[in-house]
């Protein structure tokens, strides 16, 4: 091999030494528990076995995805942690408002996600759960304001993901619903008409939930689908 090949191949060499590395020290944060001390920049270097340039290059990447932090100081270090959720959830927002995604997307995709998400919360065998659906049916009677309703459809999600442990579903469902309620539009279940129609979906859904039926989930989320798009075309077309 040629001086000049040799010289062409070493930043590919050296990228493929970066990834690696980067995919090892990934490796071993997400076996241990979070907070944990991974050690000092030698000690990491030693351990993938690669200099402390290619170190510090893989800690930044790390660093970003939100798996590593440094601290500096006495009893500092490298030290193993795991993404902000909420702080993923605000970052993507960001990212499509950027791209011009609309409210009429973010609804789109919550409702879809919904058409999965709650027939296989019918399917749930953990009855605790089952109760805590049951018991939050309760307040959608007093849901009369936006506000109320913004809370009840957070209590009911966050039970839904407990009952269902899909984590791609649940981080795409809650950035929708980031993104959809920062969208300047006027309310889709305005006025007593609107809220009567919010509580007989809420009440019907969880009832099929509860009585773990997912094909009657399926059907009302299916329905509920094609009424709030509806809705919210209408919204926008009028102003």
């Amino acid at each position: 091999m040629s001086v000049a090949t040799a010289d062409d191949d070493a930043p590919l060499h050296r990228r493929h030494l970066a990834a690696k590395a980067t995919e090892q020290l990934r490796d071993i944060i997400l076996a241990q528990p979070p907070q944990t001390q991974i050690g000092a920049l030698p000690d990491i270097a030693k351990l993938l076995g690669v200099g402390i340039a290619t170190v510090q290059q893989v800690a930044r990447v790390l660093e970003h995805e939100g798996l590593l932090e440094v601290r500096r100081g006495p009893g500092g270090g490298y030290f193993g942690t795991r993404p902000d959720v909420a702080a993923l959830e605000r970052s993507v927002a960001a990212y499509l408002r950027v791209r011009g995604s609309d409210a009429y997307e973010a609804l789109e995709m919550m409702t879809l996600l919904d058409c999965e998400l709650m027939p296989a919360a019918a399917t749930c065998d953990d009855a605790a759960l089952h109760r805590a659906l049951a018991t939050l049916a309760k307040r959608v009677d007093q849901c009369a304001d936006g506000s109320a309703r913004l809370l009840f459809e957070d209590d009911l999600h966050d039970i839904l993901f407990r009952m269902v442990d899909r984590p791609l579903i649940e981080l795409l469902a809650r950035v929708s619903m980031r993104y959809y309620r920062s969208a300047p539009i006027a309310p889709i279940f305005d006025g007593a008409d609107g809220f009567a129609a919010w509580r007989q979906w809420r009440s019907g859904i969880i009832d099929a939930i509860v009585r773990r039926d997912p094909e009657l989930a399926r059907f009302e989320a299916e329905r509920h689908r094609r009424s709030l798009l509806q809705r919210l075309c209408q919204a926008i077309a009028a102003g």
